[in-house]
């Protein structure tokens, strides 16, 4: 049981570090314009433009990413479905601590 909170304990301090974390989608699209002579117009759309796509209020929102953003931004998706996996791991400990009759909170 001592194993079980001690991993849970870890699992909580690794949840601390995620001080980065976005929910949300990647998007990266691809335009044409309207100038009639543009490169667009033969093939080669404008873009990426990049944007992380959340809800807000029930509505989906897109938020513009600038280039200088992108890897930062990626990195906090990447913290969301971490904290997830994070959280899943806790949920089976405690679970175990419940069967076990160790669960008492603290």
């Amino acid at each position: 049981m001592n194993d079980l909170k001690t991993k849970r304990d870890e699992l909580l301090n690794e949840l601390s570090t995620l001080t980065q974390i976005l929910h949300g989608s990647w998007v990266e699209r691809y335009s044409v314009c309207s100038r009639e002579n543009c490169k667009c117009k033969r093939g080669q759309k404008h873009g990426p433009r990049r944007y992380l796509v959340i809800n807000e209020k029930g509505k989906q929102k897109q938020k513009y990413i600038p280039n200088l953003q992108v890897d930062a931004v990626k990195e906090g998706i990447q913290e969301y479905k971490r904290m997830q996996k994070i959280i899943m791991e806790i949920t089976k400990i405690n679970l175990k601590l419940i069967r076990e009759g160790d669960y008492v909170s603290e």
